[in-house]
């Protein structure tokens, strides 16, 4: 067995109710701090409430969309503002990535661009951040149990990490009451992107025991619950879902991704799609491109993930990938055109997405035409 190592959130909270627990913790760390949230400062006022009715001075952040860097300059102006001492993001992978940054960046001496991987210099934190909790609403992105932050560059159409160890969250508290009721296209995409990052990490040519254990028993039981939620609302689903995504979150920051995950950063930079609906139209195409080049380890791997879709699609084990493509489409993913992506791009997008530190962690190396082919079967 080769060597490995992994990294965790300082402390992790899963469960209902669970949510509660958030004021002690956030207290702890001192009198003053920024809570950051969604487009809708009212999902977040239950814990600004408590947070002030506490004692604590808290400066709120609003992140209604995916973070860019003109929107992170803003915020950390708006943060040190506040001279704060912790920060706090309540919502989606959006918010948590704008928290995670504003944590790692408002002690940092130097500028965002000096630690931006590919359009900067990737250099490392020289600061420590200060503590982080990230409280997610969605179960999709994981971000909760990772240690970068994706922020889009709209003057280079890509998205890129601000990367350090030091970013994983002092305290994650997962609460999967706070995904009850999410609307329905938010649930398939942000549920298809968990599903993506418990599959890449465990076919990834990066992965150890540890991402094995902690991703292959999740691909079944997410399948299962993503699927039900499509169906009808359902508690138990929306638990299973808050578990997949973070599990997703650990297997990918202790592991790799593939060559989902490294189209899917150059699109958002090219394209207004949401990141989850992107890599939901790109699983199950990847999965066919990879299973078709692959051989050895790689193979069977990649065979023991069409498995799992395959009885759970009750499929041939030939026609998972296909299958689960079709199935994302009449749940109501849009393809990739409908989401913006113009056929004329997808040279483009190939080229730049093997350039990508995600798409370093693919199985197998595939070409640009590969990528390419994987781009019009998605589209």
């Amino acid at each position: 067995m080769s060597a490995f190592g992994f990294a965790l959130p300082g402390q992790v909270l899963f469960g209902r109710g669970e949510a509660a627990k958030a004021l002690g913790l956030i207290a702890a760390f001192g009198g003053r701090g920024v809570v950051v949230h969604g487009a809708s400062a009212a999902r977040a006022a239950w814990l600004v409430e408590a947070l002030r009715d506490a004692g604590l001075r808290v400066a709120t952040i609003s992140c209604g969309s995916e973070p860019t860097l003109p929107m992170l300059l803003k915020a950390l102006d708006q943060a040190r503002a506040a001279r704060p001492d912790w920060v706090v993001a309540l919502g989606g992978g959006a918010v948590i990535d704008m928290g995670k940054a504003l944590a790692a960046l408002i002690p940092a001496p130097s500028e965002p661009m000096d630690h931006l991987e590919v359009v900067g210099k990737g250099l490392p934190l020289t600061a420590p951040p200060l503590p982080f909790v990230a409280i997610p609403t969605t179960a999709g992105t994981g971000a909760e149990a990772t240690r970068n932050a994706v922020i889009g560059l709209p003057e280079h159409g890509r998205k890129v990490s601000l990367r350090d160890a030091q970013m994983l969250p002092r305290i994650a508290i997962v609460d999967p009451a706070l995904t009850d009721g999410s609307p329905r296209a938010v649930t398939l995409a942000s549920g298809l992107d968990a599903l993506a990052q418990v599959i890449e990490p465990y076919v990834s040519a990066k992965a150890t025991p540890f991402t094995d254990a902690i991703a292959l028993p999740a691909i079944a039981p997410g399948l299962e619950a993503l699927a039900r939620l499509m169906e009808a609302e359902d508690p138990a689903a929306r638990d299973t879902m808050a578990w997949v995504s973070l599990s997703g979150g650990i297997a990918l920051a202790n592991g790799g991704l593939g060559a989902v995950h490294g189209l899917a950063g150059v699109i958002g930079g090219v394209t207004p799609a949401a990141h989850g609906a992107i890599c939901g139209a790109l699983l199950g195409p990847v999965l066919g491109m990879n299973r078709l080049r692959a051989d050895g380890a790689a193979a069977a791997r990649i065979a023991t993930v069409c498995a799992i879709i395959a009885e759970a699609l009750s499929v041939p084990e030939a026609e998972a990938p296909a299958a689960l493509a079709n199935w994302t489409r009449k749940a109501g993913l849009p393809g990739l055109l409908a989401q913006g992506l113009a056929p004329a791009l997808h040279h483009q997008v190939a080229v730049a997405a093997m350039q990508s530190s995600s798409y370093k962690g693919n199985p197998v190396t595939l070409t640009v035409s590969d990528l390419e082919q994987v781009l019009g079967a998605a589209a």
